[in-house]
Order: C-alpha cells, then structure tokens, then sequence
C-alpha cells in the first residue's frame, strides 16, 4: 500500500517530542484522521485513560459526546467517518481542579498542516474554550456558555460544545436549552455528515 501524505504527517505527529520534558507522563500523541472524514471533532487534550490506552474519548466523556452525536463507538472510532484532532495531542498532566490546559506547542506545530489534508470536512465540533478559542478565533464569544449559546452565528460547518466531561453536569442541568435547541440541530447534522462518508478504515 502506497503511504499518502497523510500517513506520513501521522507518523511525524505520533514521534513528535516537542514538549516532553513538560509531560509527566510523557509524550504519546493520540489522534485518528483519514482523507474521507466529513466529521472533524477538536477536543482539547486526551485524559489519562487515553494515555493510557491510545484511545480518544475512550471515557465517561467520551460516552456522553458520543449519546449527544447519536452515533455509536465503532462510528466514533472509523478514521474514515470522523477526525479527532484535540488541541494539545499529549495529556498534560494534573493541575488545580482537574487537567492541566493543551499544551501550547501541538496547534502551531500541526494543526494547519493536518486539517490541509482533510479536505472533505463538512463539519467541525469545536468542544471545550480551548478548542473554540482555536476554530473561532476572535470570533468566539467572552466565555465558553455565551460561545455555544451563539452556536447559530457560526454557520453550518462549525458548533461550540461544552466539554462532555461529568464534571459539567451542573452546567448542563444551569442550560436547559443545550439540549432542547442544540443537540437535535447537532444530531441531525452529525447524522447527515456521517451517512455520507465512505466506509474504508485508514490512518487510524
């Protein structure tokens, strides 16, 4: 099989070793990507089960995301269907609260050059105000709730999500219009965008 420029970008992004002296657990990208995916998802760093087992979104949030897309784990999980690409491909490690935030160096490094070669992207789901402050730019709103309750000012191809995380249960249960006028629109695209991608698996 001929190796594609996308494989070979994967191959540098999984040895990259930009930020490892500030990783405590070291570095260990996680990321999928293939050249059909129509659903482009940017989190913004993997947790430690991730780390632990290479697979994104492979926790409670992950499950959560995954009852909002309306789409099950081997659809979540095609590289074919769907990219995840987070911010900061390395779990950052603990800090006060929770996660430390992305680190800084993954997006300058590669984002530009990885989203180049996903050009069937129909759809990005920016989760979380590290990914939005990236997708959006200044475009985003002064804090994450006024962001994703703007998710109408950003078109078709781009929706703010809060993080799927239980830890945002109360801000969930504080929103009651998340889920009364988003998830369905956020259903309704998700399922458009996924029943038109083509089924072969590659660049997991």
């Amino acid at each position: 099989m001929t190796q594609t420029d996308l494989d070979r970008l994967l191959v540098r992004i999984r040895a990259c070793r930009a930020c490892a002296a500030c990783l405590p657990l070291g570095p260990r990208p996680i990321l999928q990507a293939g050249a059909g995916a129509r659903l482009l998802i940017v989190g913004q760093a993997p947790g430690r089960k991730a780390h632990a087992d290479g697979i994104p979104w492979n926790d409670a949030s992950g499950e959560r995301l995954r009852a909002w897309l309306g789409i099950d784990a081997d659809t979540f999980h095609d590289p074919g269907r769907l990219a995840i690409v987070p911010v900061g491909f390395c779990y950052p490690g603990r800090g006060g609260g929770g996660d430390r935030p992305p680190r800084p160096e993954c997006a300058p490094l590669w984002f530009a050059a990885l989203r180049a070669q996903l050009p069937r992207i129909e759809l990005t789901l920016a989760i979380g105000r590290y990914a939005q402050r990236h997708v959006l730019g200044v475009a985003r709103q002064a804090s994450l709730t006024a962001t994703v309750r703007a998710w109408r000012d950003y078109g078709p191809h781009v929706l703010p999500l809060p993080h799927p995380s239980p830890r945002n249960t109360p801000w969930l249960q504080r929103q009651p219009w998340f889920a009364a006028e988003l998830l369905p629109v956020l259903r309704a695209r998700v399922r458009a965008v996924v029943a038109t991608t083509a089924r072969p698996r590659r660049n997991a």
